[in-house]
């Protein structure tokens, strides 16, 4: 096989992996008081410095639009998870904070669901294919 053959299949087993991982651990969430992507937000804001980001900054770290993370963002606001607050480098800007019960919802979630991982991740790879894994994932996205 040539690189570019190599490199397509590569990419192909990764997004296939991705994509049949993806919908098994969402068929399996184990909450209904929270979506998939509003935990995705909750866990990024949780590993954030002082549990904040911009929404810039927030936003790569999610697969939705902007206009979607607004709106993602606005609804978990209303229910009390995160505060938005105003940038006070950038007027134009908008800091999304975690709020103590968006905090606890998320590692109430995060226990059930970190155990599906470990039986969907965990279970198929040995600890150093994990590690390799994790690697070689850093890479690609470095």
């Amino acid at each position: 096989m040539t690189e570019r053959a190599l490199a397509v299949d590569a990419w192909e087993s990764l997004f296939r992996a991705q994509v049949a991982v993806l919908r098994q651990l969402t068929a399996e969430f184990p909450t209904t008081e929270i979506s998939f992507t509003e935990y995705d937000v909750l866990f990024n804001l949780s590993r954030a410095p002082e549990q904040r980001l911009r929404i810039r900054d927030l936003i790569p770290h999610l697969l939705l639009s902007q206009p979607s993370v607004s709106r993602l963002i606005d609804r978990l606001a209303s229910r009390g998870l995160v505060e938005k607050l105003p940038d006070a480098s950038d007027a134009r800007g908008t800091i999304v904070a975690l709020r103590p019960e968006g905090y606890a919802l998320f590692k109430r979630v995060a226990v059930s669901h970190i155990d599906a991982i470990a039986r969907r991740v965990g279970s198929r790879l040995s600890p150093d294919e994990l590690v390799q894994l994790a690697e070689l994932c850093r890479r690609l996205r470095d």
